[in-house]
């Protein structure tokens, strides 16, 4: 995206604050007004004084009501421009999270979660100081340098002349650094999110990294990572860097061209006064300062359309399909099918081809096979987090699609391997997917899950307030939770993904004896790596790359001697 399309992409959210942006200019041009006049006055002063003329209370009056003036229009600017910039902010960060709801699932699965933290974190903030130093610098500074210019001619051509002739200089090194500034910071943003989604990575898998001793190998990459960064960002912050120095140096030219000028037309006959001559100076200070910020502001301006670009990329993102405007109502039995689904992550590698299924109602349907055979693909497809790139998934005859994803997720139970919970008490983890749920039907949805009975023993019971993911709480416990919910739900089909895998063996016998009770007349996905647990299911699928290559009963592929019996005998060899 280049930067004109940026620019205009960034008005279009500046534009739905139009009377903020007006009042800003408007006190902007107040302020810069004031500043001007006060120099015409200094020389007045100047001149009077230096004439013995008595009118001096004047010159000074005027002085200090334009300066109180001035300053009052300068913080009033400020507060106004602090809205405009957090405004923008907040709509930006707004439509990224509704963006985020609409994203397929495949972008999730594919981008860190730190670098799109960063984008709606870090890159807005970046945007955000960089509309502040525009809004508080540059249009103040472009007013002060055209009002400036006029003042000077009226006064005196061609001194003013001089100042302008020697301007473009400082204007020609603004625009080679920042050319050079905007190709740093874009790639010091990316350096930031993958940095991030590092760390946020390793937080997470911090028992992992123990686990295994990667403490020194995580903290070798982290290192690497930061110092890249701290180059890139150094080699950037010392570019943009130059324009002050830069244009300082040539602010100084312009100020003594004035002053020789300015000396020689004082004692010559060119018609200054050495009030006049102090006015002009001071002109010729206010109208190269704005220089030394704009140059400033053009720097910090790369930095924030980096980050612009980087938010915007992420708005532009592709959503997922919609819902059909005109889907019908839901209400699942349990007639479940697949024809001819054929689906790939990569375009360049098929995960799952010519796939067929069929599922009466209140079957039991056990999924197994070597990891990344397509097991848990599957139950992406028929919740609908993914679409077959060719064929269809059913549901009591039609095609999923025709459904809403709403109401289609609501027809399911998961209990999947790795659990969530949310920063909240016990109850209200068990009552997610039933908020109406009385504590009663809570409690009697955690004895069928055999939770009851550890939950007792936390601090406060049932309303013990557990930290993020469940942490302080073990593996098994969270899970015996989060089955809990599932139960408190009671949907009319289920779907087990490794449900009892962080749960004893003695455990477990119990909970399958609480399964067995509610997957009663429901249609059922178990998906297992320990066979021992799925010998009752009507019917199993066995799956590998991506194909069902054998089906049927547990006696029956047994005696087969297929493929199913070399997994299920090598567990027990």
């Amino acid at each position: 995206m280049d930067k004109k399309t940026l620019f205009k992409r960034t008005l279009s959210y500046i534009g739905k604050r139009r009377a903020l942006s007006v009042c800003s200019l408007l006190l902007a041009a107040m302020s810069v007004a004031l500043t001007l006049i006060i120099p015409v006055f200094v020389g007045r002063f100047i001149d009077a004084l230096a004439s013995g003329g008595a009118d001096l209370v004047r010159p000074l009056a005027v002085i200090g009501v334009s300066a109180l003036l001035s300053a009052a229009c300068q913080w009033c600017m400020s507060d106004v421009n602090n809205k405009i910039a957090c405004g923008v902010t907040k709509d930006l960060r707004d439509d990224a999270l509704e963006k985020l709801r609409k994203l397929p699932f495949s972008y999730l699965d594919r981008t860190p979660t730190g670098d799109t933290v960063s984008r709606i974190v870090a890159d807005a903030d970046a945007l955000s100081d960089g509309l502040l130093m525009c809004f508080s610098q540059l249009f103040t500074g472009a007013l002060t340098v055209l009002v400036t210019i006029v003042f000077m001619l009226q006064m005196h051509w061609k001194v003013t002349l001089a100042v302008v002739l020697l301007t473009p200089l400082s204007m020609f090194i603004s625009r080679f650094v920042a050319n050079g500034t905007f190709r740093l910071f874009k790639k010091q943003a990316g350096l930031r999110a993958d940095l991030a989604s590092y760390t946020e990575e390793m937080i997470v898998g911090r028992n992992v990294v123990r686990a295994f001793a990667r403490e020194d190998a995580c903290t070798a990459a982290f290192d690497e990572k930061s110092e890249e960064l701290r180059k890139v960002s150094g080699k950037a912050i010392f570019l943009s860097s130059l324009t002050n120095p830069t244009t300082r140096f040539l602010n100084s030219l312009v100020y003594a061209a004035v002053a020789f000028i300015g000396a020689l037309l004082c004692f010559g006959s060119g018609g200054m006064t050495v009030g006049m001559l102090s006015t002009f100076l001071a002109y010729a200070t206010q109208y190269t300062k704005p220089f030394n910020e704009i140059s400033s502001v053009i720097a910090e301006l790369q930095n924030a359309f980096a980050c612009a670009g980087r938010i915007f990329a992420f708005l532009d993102e592709k959503e997922e399909t919609p819902d059909a405007p005109d889907a019908p109502d839901l209400e699942a039995h349990g007639n479940v099918g697949a024809e001819k689904v054929c689906f790939a992550y990569d375009p360049s590698r098929l995960l799952i081809e010519n796939f067929d299924l069929s599922v009466r109602p209140g079957q039991r349907i056990a999924i197994v096979g070597p990891p990344g055979c397509g097991k848990t693909t599957l139950l992406n497809l028929l919740m609908r987090f993914y679409d077959p790139d060719s064929g269809k998934m059913t549901l009591e005859g039609r095609d999923i699609r025709d459904y809403r994803r709403r109401d289609l997720r609501r027809q399911y139970g998961m209990v999947l391997q790795e659990n969530w919970l949310e920063k909240a008490s016990v109850l209200d983890n068990i009552k997610r997917g039933s908020p109406d749920a009385s504590r009663e039907e809570v409690i009697a949805a955690a004895k069928a899950a055999r939770a009851h009975d550890f939950i007792e023993r936390l601090p406060n019971g049932y309303d013990t307030v557990l930290e993020e993911n469940g942490e302080g709480l073990s593996a098994g416990q969270r899970q015996l939770i989060c089955i809990a919910a599932v139960m408190l739900c009671d949907p009319p089909m289920l779907i087990l993904d490794e449900a009892t895998a962080s749960i004893d063996t003695r455990t477990e016998l119990k909970i399958q004896a609480a399964f067995d009770e509610l997957m009663k007349g429901r249609t059922s996905f178990i998906v297992a790596h320990r066979l021992s647990t799925i010998r009752d299911a009507d019917f199993i699928l066995v799956m590998n790359k991506g194909a069902i290559v054998e089906r049927g009963t547990h006696k029956e592929l047994l005696q087969n001697g297929g493929f199913y019996s070399k997994l299920y005998n090598a567990q027990f060899s």
